[in-house]
């Protein structure tokens, strides 16, 4: 009877322990269903697509989301579906190797979608630009150039331009449709890091690490005005009334105003580095990388921190927000590409 008894208490305890260990597993689920996206940010390891084999200095979005592209320094561009949960981490939709001259390309500064999704450019070291038709992969043009490196792109919101920032410093415009140089523009000294065209078109910003960031009239190639602060990176606001910059000298990020060229705000807690800032689609959040290995958004309306993530095992180069705002692509010199999720 006591062995009885003995083996009754056992069971006892276990059935116990075991009816604790399913309550806590249903209150965390309950819990994760009633907080939503928020808990999938920081603490769960992000998605991380197929490492490069150098760093990632680019990574884009196409206007759909159904598409990631990232540039590497190796010289290759890899196109991702990241459509949906289940496709996260597959094998690459496309591999686009190029080289120059019989070498291979030394680093990659951007790629860029077309507004439309159907067409990616990449720059590289010799002054050209590839673009690559995305239904099949095929080289569709090579734009020459004879300004020096590429180091930074973007197309017009009509896709009927593409602006390439070199490291000599012009700025070279393209027709995007049959590669036929427009204009070059001419007035930074250094490496043109990152170009970025406002939402209407008409005003083409401009940042290079040892100089002013400039505004230029698109119509007639003008400058319009200078921001005296050094930029490593740029982007506008979705509605365009706001210009952010990461500094180059220092580790803020900055909001600026587009009406008086007035400063808003300085985000809070800052940190460095040569990673670029990108608005969310809504213009609610802005995030950025940096040289402590992390990616960081913040709250656009007051500049507070919102999030910190951290991943990756070298500098963050690149971010980009996805066209629903629900996923933030991230590349750094570790050859990753990561997604997370976005609160």
């Amino acid at each position: 009877m006591n062995d009885i008894h003995h083996v009754s208490g056992k069971n006892g305890v276990s059935m116990r322990w075991l009816t604790r260990v399913l309550s806590i597993v249903v209150i965390g689920a309950l819990a994760l269903t009633a907080c939503g996206p928020e808990t999938l940010v920081v603490g769960l390891e992000p998605t991380t697509l197929q490492k490069h084999h150098s760093p990632v200095p680019s990574v884009a979005f196409s206007p759909d989301g159904a598409l990631l592209a990232s540039g590497s320094q190796d010289g290759t561009v890899r196109v991702w579906q990241v459509a949906d949960d289940q496709r996260f981490g597959q094998a690459p939709l496309h591999t686009l190797k190029v080289s120059t001259g019989g070498q291979e390309a030394g680093y990659s500064h951007d790629v860029a979608f077309s507004p439309d999704g159907t067409v990616l450019a990449f720059g590289l070291p010799d002054g050209s630009v590839r673009l690559w038709q995305m239904s099949d992969g095929a080289l569709l043009h090579t734009l020459e150039g004879q300004s020096g490196k590429v180091c930074s792109l973007a197309f017009s919101p009509n896709g009927r331009v593409l602006a390439a920032g070199t490291w000599d410093g012009p700025i070279n415009l393209w027709r995007a449709t049959d590669g036929t140089l427009l204009r070059t523009m001419e007035g930074h000294t250094g490496g043109v890091v990152s170009v970025a065209f406002s939402p209407d078109g008409t005003t083409l910003a401009s940042t290079s690490l040892d100089g002013p960031t400039k505004l230029w009239d698109t119509t007639n190639a003008t400058l319009i005005h200078e921001l005296e602060t050094p930029a490593a990176s740029i982007a506008f606001s979705p509605d365009g009334s706001m210009l952010a910059t990461a500094g180059a000298a220092d580790d803020q990020r900055r909001l600026w105003s587009m009406d008086d060229w007035s400063l808003i705000r300085e985000l809070e807690s800052a940190r460095g580095g040569m990673g670029n800032v990108d608005f969310s689609p809504d213009g609610k959040l802005l995030a950025a990388g940096n040289a402590w290995y992390e990616v960081r958004w913040w709250r656009v309306a007051d500049g507070a921190l919102l999030r910190t993530a951290k991943g990756h095992t070298d500098s963050v180069n690149s971010v980009a927000f996805s066209p629903d705002g629900k996923i933030l692509a991230s590349g750094s010199l570790d050859g990753t590409v990561k997604l997370w999720r976005v609160p």
